[in-house]
C-alpha cells in the first residue's frame, strides 16, 4: 500500500535512504511541495515523487528482495497507467524496472534522454590564482543572467533560445538571493545557483561561463566559494553533471567534488 508523505518524513531520514540521498537528492524538493505526488510505502522502502510536466523520481530500497521491488514497481505501474507521465528518474536498474512495466500498460516506448553522475563535496580545494570574487547577483544583472542562462540550455541541452525567453526565471533567481555572479575587474564572467536546500545538502546548479570567459578558472572558483559559504553553515554541497561531459566532471572534481553514483533520466515517447 502507497500512503502520502511530505518534509521532515521518516522515510527521507532513514538509514537506506541517506546512502542514496545525493543521487536523490531532488526528491527533498518536491516532497516539500504539498501539490506534487508524494508516495512512499509503509514499509518506508519505495519512494514515488512527481511534478506535474516533469520527470517522475523512484527510489527502491537497496535491500529490497528481488521479489518485491519487481511487484511493488508493478503495483505503482498499474495506480499510474492513467496519467502520461513525461519520464522516469532513478537508478538505471529502477528506472528501466519502472518503465518496462508502465511502458507494457501504456504502449508508450521509452529512451535515455541523460545520465547523470552525482557528487558531493565534504571538503574544498579552492583554486589557486584565479582572480575576481564571487558576488549575489541584482536587479541591475537580471539581463545578463537572462543570456547567461540562454547559453547555459544551449550548452548542456543543445536547446536554442533567446535570452528574452528567460527573463521571468532570471528575475525570479536573482530576486530569491540564490544567483551568485563571478566579478573579475568589475566584470562579471560566470554564474552559479544556489538551487535548493535541504536538512543536510544544499545543491548546486546552472554553473556557466560564457565562451569568451573560459579557461581561467572562472567556473571552479566560483562553485568553490560557494561550497565554502555552504559549508561554513553545516550544509554538504551536491551537484548533478552530464556523464557525457567530461570538462565539466573534471571542474568539479578539481574543487573537491566526489562521485557518489549516477541516475538515469528516461522518458517516455
Amino acid at each position: 500500500m502507497f500512503v502520502s508523505f511530505g518534509p521532515g518524513d521518516e522515510v527521507l531520514n532513514s538509514r537506506l535512504f541517506m546512502q542514496e540521498e545525493v543521487e536523490y537528492n531532488l526528491i527533498h524538493m518536491i516532497a516539500g511541495n504539498q501539490e506534487d505526488m508524494r508516495l512512499k510505502t509503509e514499509e518506508n522502502d519505495l519512494i514515488f515523487a512527481h511534478s506535474p510536466g516533469r520527470n517522475s523520481w523512484l527510489w527502491l530500497s537497496p535491500e529490497l528482495a528481488e521479489g518485491r521491488r519487481r511487484s511493488l514497481v508493478q503495483e505503482l505501474a498499474e495506480m499510474l497507467a492513467y496519467r502520461e507521465l513525461p519520464g522516469v528518474i532513478g537508478t538505471q536498474e529502477t528506472g528501466r524496472l519502472f518503465a518496462d512495466a508502465y511502458g507494457k500498460l501504456t504502449g508508450r516506448a521509452y529512451h535515455v534522454r541523460m545520465r547523470m553522475e552525482a557528487y558531493h563535496c565534504p571538503q574544498v580545494q579552492m583554486p589557486q590564482g584565479v582572480s575576481g570574487k564571487l558576488v549575489q547577483a541584482e536587479a541591475g544583472d537580471i539581463p545578463l543572467v537572462a543570456g547567461y542562462l540562454a547559453g547555459f540550455m544551449q550548452d548542456c541541452f543543445g536547446t536554442e533560445s533567446a535570452p528574452e525567453d528567460h527573463l521571468d526565471y532570471a528575475a525570479a533567481v536573482t530576486e530569491s538571493g540564490k544567483l551568485r555572479l563571478w566579478i573579475d575587474r568589475d566584470q562579471p564572467v560566470s554564474m552559479v545557483n544556489l538551487a535548493h536546500q535541504s536538512a543536510r545538502y544544499a545543491r548546486i546548479n546552472e554553473v556557466y561561463t560564457p565562451h569568451e570567459f573560459r579557461k581561467h578558472g572562472y567556473a571552479s572558483a566560483a562553485v568553490a566559494a560557494l561550497c565554502t559559504e555552504l559549508l561554513s553553515k553545516g550544509l554538504t554541497p551536491m551537484l548533478y553533471a552530464d556523464a557525457a561531459n567530461p570538462d565539466s566532471n573534471k571542474v568539479y572534481q578539481s574543487v573537491g567534488f566526489r562521485r557518489t553514483g549516477s541516475i538515469t533520466d528516461l522518458r517516455f515517447q
